[in-house]
């Protein structure tokens, strides 16, 4: 086990249906990063901004964004990890992607899909929760509206960080704060939240919120409203402590996630 891990958080504005714009400007938000990281995380649909025009904006898994992100992960020696929407047997996933510097991938589908938005009727649903492996720490991601679902966060696996990427709006932040306090809090892990700023296409307005925080629920990080590249180092013995000091994750209720997806 690696005791500390490196992780760096881009809280950007997204270019409303333009991945050649937002391609640009986070390549050179990356190339300013100034010292070595093991993670960087971009928002949510980080190269389109949350336009469900998944017909348009859809990519296969050989498509431009992913070959960019390969190219960033080699050029930064560190896992890049944002989601956008991936087209596979005539079906739209909105897929977290986890790219590996020497270009493996793998990757998580969003599961619970907006269903204030259209993304339940163009998205097809993820059916699988996903833990990452880095330096032996292990890493849950999950993407937006999957953050008002404890159970399907809940840390039954005994990971190390719980990340989420979002287009989360402004009119519901105190909610998106209090959520990934409570997801650190009851998990006792390091959570870790991933926002956009800025107004969207569609005129909604977001403040971002990224997050940092620590297992027994203190923020270590936030910001709001402007664009920002922050890179922290956080401890695993941080994590050992919680849990030792409140050892309450043995006595979780026993579930059982729902019924097989159709």
């Amino acid at each position: 086990m690696d005791a500390k891990l490196k992780v760096t958080l881009i809280q950007s504005y997204l270019f409303w249906e333009d991945t050649k714009k937002n391609l640009i400007q986070f390549e050179s938000k990356i190339n300013a990063i100034n010292q070595k990281t093991d993670i960087i995380i971009l928002p949510e649909m980080f190269n389109t901004s949350f336009s469900l025009n998944v017909e348009k904006l859809g990519e296969t898994m050989l498509g431009t964004t992913v070959s960019w992100m390969k190219k960033m992960a080699a050029k930064m020696d560190c896992v890049i990890t944002g989601s956008l929407i991936i087209k596979e047997d005539n079906k739209y996933f909105n897929r977290l992607l986890w790219v590996k510097p020497v270009g493996n991938i793998e990757y998580y589908d969003k599961h619970h899909l907006f269903p204030l938005s259209e993304e339940s009727q163009k998205i097809r649903q993820g059916q699988e929760k996903k833990l990452f492996t880095l330096k032996n720490w292990k890493i849950c991601p999950i993407i937006c509206y999957d953050l008002r679902f404890p159970v399907w966060c809940r840390n039954k696996e005994e990971y190390d960080i719980l990340f989420v990427v979002a287009n989360w709006p402004e009119s519901r932040s105190s909610h998106w704060r209090t959520l990934l306090q409570a997801r650190a809090i009851e998990n006792q892990a390091f959570v870790i939240g991933v926002n956009r700023v800025g107004e969207d296409g569609k005129n909604i307005y977001h403040s971002g919120d990224t997050m940092l925080i620590h297992p027994g629920g203190n923020i270590l990080f936030q910001k709001m409203d402007e664009e920002d590249v922050y890179t922290a180092t956080i401890q695993h013995d941080e994590i050992g402590k919680v849990r030792t000091s409140f050892p309450f994750l043995p006595d979780m209720d026993p579930f059982t996630l729902g019924h097989p997806i159709p």
